[in-house]
């Protein structure tokens, strides 16, 4: 099957084989012929399959005939970062590149001023985040009654993230007579009640089984300590053919750090994190994707839809603590039918997080044959495991070591005789009493307690009060 198959215009067909492509992956085959034909869509596919394609190149279709008007766009795609809104964006520019659609981008950490003037000319396509979205239409600056295309794309990060609400509140204030589609990479349960409570009668393609990961993507796990993690990864950037590789870390701290670490010892790599502004983290990613930098450390703001060509290894240097992040993480290598490896520091404290991955994606991930730390690491888990909530074990001394006369052991309670028939303890010397105090002799017959023998000093104090009184020095004498 090709594209032309599947009832794009002429135009489109030439911005997609310009742009490298002939032949749709299975959610584009799928889902395309229904979007043209103005169906609700529920399109669930594993990261790195295409999904943006096969609702980006229907709309630029759809919108094709029609006129924008102020402040009222025509469709809207929500997003849940401003890295896929960004990216999304760059497809529209690409495909539709021979239509005449106008679009907008509204995303935080960027000035209101461009985004608003945008706005007033009036936009086909409008990409936004739920939070910049809700922020314009609070001051009245747009007005959805003129939207009939609603995209929810990674639906499943919107949960993540809290957007869910927002996205309820947003779905009030657009027609309700639209077309809506809804993408997800997961199809947990609070996704598929929004679904049935906004789509209409939709379509689910299901083109790989939720949260699986891509068969393209040798998956290893690497048991190591806390401690070795460090050492451990530049052992494998060295070993493994490292050509351009995403380290994914859950904090952000973490990210800095390891960054510069990497930079002294040489390689060429950066960083992107939630507190870089947004200029500065597209920067970053221009130039992971340009080849100025070949290894790029990132928070799970890089996890999802972002689409780099030539990943060829994805490290989780500390391992999700979301399973349906390990989905996301991994698929940033291996797309578009390209293979990939992705790696998997797990400590002991990383157990309960791994058994969630491999329960959700319903394989278990091969072990690392190459980890050096995997006994150690097991060493340490069990340990940690058998002295939870107890003290150390003590061993047992040699036998040549013990005392000589070594204690006889303890006869059973139920062996022992009852109270009353056991032989008496042996009586205690009792303790030599002090005589009460009126017994005592009056202190002036009491022996004198020895004390240290000093020299009188009859040399005059001429320290802060002048001269030592003489009853002072007539005792001193007499001492």
């Amino acid at each position: 099957m090709t594209f032309a198959d599947l009832g794009l215009s002429d135009e489109l067909l030439k911005a997609v084989t310009e742009s490298g492509y002939n032949e749709p992956t299975p959610i584009q085959a799928s889902a395309i012929p229904s979007v043209l034909m103005m169906r609700d869509i529920i399109g669930i596919a594993q990261t790195g399959t295409g999904k943006t394609a096969s609702f980006v190149l229907p709309m630029i279709d759809i919108l094709a005939h029609g006129r924008s008007r102020a402040r009222m766009p025509r469709s809207l795609i929500l997003e849940p970062t401003r890295e896929l809104a960004a990216q999304v964006a760059e497809n529209f520019e690409k495909y539709g590149k021979y239509h005449k659609l106008s679009m907008a981008l509204l995303i935080g950490g960027v000035s209101m001023g461009d985004q608003m003037a945008a706005l007033e000319k009036g936009v086909d396509v409008l990409i936004a985040t739920p939070g910049r979205l809700m922020d314009l239409f609070g001051r009245g600056k747009i007005l959805l009654t003129g939207c009939s295309l609603l995209v929810i794309d990674e639906a499943d990060r919107m949960l993540d993230m809290g957007f869910i609400p927002d996205i309820e509140e947003i779905c009030t204030k657009l027609p309700p007579t639209r077309q809506t589609l809804l993408f997800s990479a997961t199809m947990p349960p609070v996704i598929k009640k929004l679904a049935d409570k906004f789509l209409s009668n939709p379509k689910t393609i299901e083109v790989a089984r939720p949260a699986t990961a891509n068969t393209n993507i040798k998956q290893w796990l690497v048991p190591v300590t806390s401690a070795k993690k460090r050492e451990k990864l530049q052992d494998l950037l060295d070993s493994e053919n490292v050509n351009t590789a995403i380290i994914f870390s859950n904090r952000k701290t973490t990210v800095r750090e390891l960054n510069k670490a990497l930079q002294r010892n040489g390689y060429r790599s950066s960083e992107i994190h939630g507190d870089m502004e947004q200029p500065q983290r597209l920067a970053e990613l221009e130039r992971f994707k340009k080849g100025e930098v070949n290894i790029l450390v990132a928070s799970d703001v890089a996890a999802r839809g972002l689409d780099i060509k030539g990943v060829s290894h994805v490290f989780n240097y500390d391992a999700p603590w979301h399973p349906d992040d390990y989905v996301h993480r991994i698929g940033r290598t291996g797309r578009a039918g390209a293979t990939g490896t992705a790696f998997t520091f797990a400590t002991a404290e990383d157990a309960e997080n791994i058994e969630n991955i491999e329960k959700l994606t319903g394989m278990k991930i091969e072990r690392f044959e190459g980890a050096a730390d995997e006994k150690q690491a097991e060493g340490e888990g069990g340990a940690r495991k058998r002295g939870r909530g107890r003290k150390p074990e003590v061993k047992a001394a040699p036998a040549e070591a013990a005392a000589p006369e070594a204690r006889e052991p303890r006869a059973p309670r139920e062996a022992r005789p009852p109270r009353e028939e056991r032989a008496p303890r042996e009586e205690r010397a009792p303790r030599e009493e002090r005589p009460a105090r009126d017994s005592r002799p009056p202190r002036e017959d009491r022996a004198p307690r020895p004390r240290e023998h000093h020299e009188p000093d009859t040399t005059p104090d001429d320290g802060w009060n002048g001269p030592m009184p003489d009853f002072l020095m007539a005792r001193i004498a007499a001492d």
